[in-house]
């Protein structure tokens, strides 16, 4: 089965054709770990984490990198401004090496609890800094460089089609918030590659020694280098969240083509935005909720990755908590529904061909979804084929959705009651099954019965 991926470089469906037969090739931009990261963020590596799933699910030997980004990154994401490592060092009154600890071990905990598959390298930037300048200095060699007292930046002028991909139109772009004023910029969509240190009155934490002087690499250039490094000068697909493809993306494939020649990367993929209140997610508006402060107000990490799941991954989601509880909810009734089913099968040809469809349309997992509970509700299909099908399914949505309920979910006792009630209700002793109905109730649950199964919730449930 064609997997059918949304290209933004061509900004059509494609079909996926990796450039080595079986084996497919991604690289997708990690964190900055300044700061614990947000659910906005969150969205993004799970869809990522879907598509590392799809292509593994279809036959495809996957090799996924994922930086973690430990220096460079600027406040606002341009050439100026504090380097968001010292903005957290100084913060919490410690060093930028005991930030970045804290902060990748919280992200990979978030990783672990929402089931995303660890890459299979994850290289930080700071153990690449000899690749970042051996690309720097092959750019300089070709021309595609120039020295200002801030340090060396790349020239535009010099990539025809440098905004392609985010479909800038260059004469007209006007310098704004993400593209620093400097009067020594020969264009104002030139970016910096290496950043000097000489002048800076601040003393940084992270600075190497160079062949222009004491510095540090700008924040574009340590995707390419590490990417190309892990994948070759040529790669299948690189995702990344929606905004970065106008700055970040577009000058990453900037420094890509002037240093190879070529297109190095064949599908560029992205996420849409998570909005608070349909306005934008983000630490500087102060609306960045965590995975952790949606724990504590007992939403659990998976029942957000459901939650992500109403929306096509291209499409952008309101986040409210309206609207969590309502995915918690649907998520809860789908484990339950699956926990009842029993025996050993095979999967349903016709249900799992459905999802596979809905899943290889450029990931359609609100579709894929709706299938599944077609099939939950499908009285004509044994449980044992169900259950098959559902354990297949959940090779790609990672929602645990055969594992035991906990008991804290639904305590053991009301399940035997609710087991009991079944059997008296199909041996006829409907007083035993009403008997056990006002049992499960007085212990705070409604049961319902649909298609010879049933469902516990708690009693105010919606």
């Amino acid at each position: 089965m064609d997997i059918k991926l949304f290209n933004t470089l061509g900004r059509e469906k494609q079909v996926f054709r990796p450039l080595n037969a079986g084996r497919a090739t991604l690289y997708s931009c990690g964190p900055t770990v300044y700061d614990y990261v947000h659910i906005g963020n969150l969205r993004t590596y799970i869809f990522t984490d879907v598509l590392v799933r799809t292509l593994t699910y279809f036959g495809y030997d996957t090799l996924f990198v994922q930086n973690i980004t430990d220096f460079g990154h600027l406040v606002g994401d341009g050439n100026e401004g504090e380097d968001k490592m010292e903005k957290g060092a100084k913060r919490e009154g410690r060093s930028a090496d005991e930030i970045a600890h804290i902060y990748i071990s919280a992200f990979k905990e978030d990783a672990r609890n929402l089931n995303l598959i660890p890459p299979t390298v994850q290289p930080k930037a700071s153990e690449h800094v000899a690749e970042q300048i051996e690309m720097i200095r092959s750019l300089e060699l070709k021309g595609f460089t120039y020295k200002t007292t801030l340090g060396i930046y790349f020239d535009t002028s010099k990539c025809p089609d440098y905004g392609t991909l985010a479909g800038l139109n260059i004469t007209e772009q006007e310098s704004g918030a993400r593209v620093e004023q400097n009067e020594e910029k020969k264009n104002k969509t030139d970016f910096v590659l290496w950043k000097s240190s000489k002048h800076s009155k601040a003393r940084r934490v992270g600075n190497w020694e160079s062949p222009w002087g004491i510095g540090f690499p700008g924040w574009h250039i340590e995707c390419s280098a590490m990417s190309t490094k892990y994948l070759g000068d040529r790669f299948d697909i690189h995702t990344g969240a929606v905004d970065f493809i106008p700055l970040h993306h577009t000058n990453e494939r900037a420094q890509n083509m002037a240093t190879f020649g070529h297109e190095v990367v064949n599908y560029w993929i992205h996420g849409g935005f998570l909005k608070v209140d349909a306005g934008r997610m983000g630490k500087s508006e102060g609306n960045a909720f965590t995975l952790t402060q949606l724990k504590e107000r007992d939403f659990s990490p998976l029942e957000f990755r459901y939650f992500t799941y109403s929306a096509h991954y291209r499409s952008s989601l309101n986040f409210t908590w309206e609207g969590l509880t309502s995915a918690k909810i649907a998520y809860r009734k789908l484990r339950e529904r699956t926990s009842q089913m029993i025996g050993d099968g095979l999967p349903d040809k016709n249900y799992l061909q459905k999802f596979e469809e809905a899943v290889s349309d450029d990931l359609n997992i609100p579709e894929a979804i709706a299938i599944l509970w077609d099939l939950v509700k499908d009285d004509t299909i044994p449980s044992e084929t169900k259950k098959a099908t559902m354990r297949e399914a959940d090779k790609i949505l990672a929602l645990d959705l055969l594992s035991p309920i906990e008991s804290e979910d639904i305590p053991k006792h009301v399940q035997a009651f609710a087991v009991l009630r079944k059997d008296a209700r199909e041996r006829g002793d409907f007083m035993e099954a009403d008997r056990l109905r006002d049992k499960i109730q007085s212990h705070g649950y409604n049961i319902r019965d649909e298609n010879n199964q049933f469902t516990l919730t708690r009693r105010g449930a919606r």
